[in-house]
């Protein structure tokens, strides 16, 4: 699709790109030692706004649940979401590029030995409100043991104070997590695989298709995997079109 004034103006109507990050998913959103944003996001919005000839400034959340629920406020252009059917009410997502492990942090005084055993058990699970891996597991069975935090250092935080048996998370924090904690694990299988996708809000029809095939054609091309290797996340995680079944 070539770009032209008209699609830029579908993807920022303002004249400047706006992308929303996510710092509550610590794989692909972080701060440099001033503070300024850097990760996989920044990488992957960056290239788009250099290709569109857009500036670009970045919209700050802290949770996943405060950048879908402005979809429709205005604030900001696109997104970097897990895919989720709620979600898609109001944005359109691009397919996954990335697939993050969804998995339990069971505390000291957890004695299940896997994630089903935990979820038979009955066990109070703590999970971070509007997560895509807390929209999801509110489906599944289970569900009525989960406990909601507004953040994941208050689940954390209960967790340490025994208020829940264990923690729902990205695989890989709850892994950094379990190290820093004498007794906790985490528990396996994970409970999902945590699909990570582009988006911009809805209504912006040309914008939503060149978004679509931006991230085919750097998965295609091996350049997502090469972005999250740079951030120290393992190529295996890269999906390609056709993989995401």
């Amino acid at each position: 699709m070539t770009v032209t004034q008209t699609l830029r103006a579908d993807f920022a109507p303002n004249g400047t790109l706006r992308a929303a990050l996510n710092h509550g998913n610590r794989i692909l959103v972080g701060r440099g030692a001033d503070g300024t944003p850097e990760g996989i996001s920044v990488d992957l919005a960056q290239m788009l706004a250099a290709e569109l000839d857009l500036p670009l400034d970045f919209v700050n959340f802290d949770r996943a649940v405060d950048v879908s629920s402005s979809a429709t406020e205005d604030l900001w252009d696109v997104c970097f979401l897990a895919v989720d059917p709620k979600r898609a009410e109001t944005i359109d997502f691009t397919d996954p590029y990335v697939g993050i492990e969804g998995s339990y942090l069971a505390g000291p005084a957890c004695t299940a030995d896997d994630a089903p055993a935990l979820v038979a058990s009955g066990a109070a699970v703590g999970t971070v409100d509007g997560s895509a891996y807390t929209l999801t597991l509110a489906r599944q069975p289970g569900a009525e043991a989960l406990v909601y935090f507004p953040t994941i250092t208050a689940m954390l935080a209960a967790l340490d104070q025994g208020e829940i048996t264990a923690a729902a998370g990205i695989g890989d924090v709850m892994a950094a997590e379990a190290a820093k904690r004498p007794g906790a694990r985490v528990l396996t299988p994970p409970f999902m695989q945590i699909r990570q996708a582009m988006a911009i809000v809805r209504g912006r029809p040309d914008a939503s298709a060149y978004l679509r095939d931006f991230v085919q054609r750097l998965a295609r091309a091996g350049t997502t995997g090469d972005i999250l290797e740079r951030h120290g996340v393992a190529r295996a995680c890269a999906i390609v079109p056709g993989d995401a079944a």
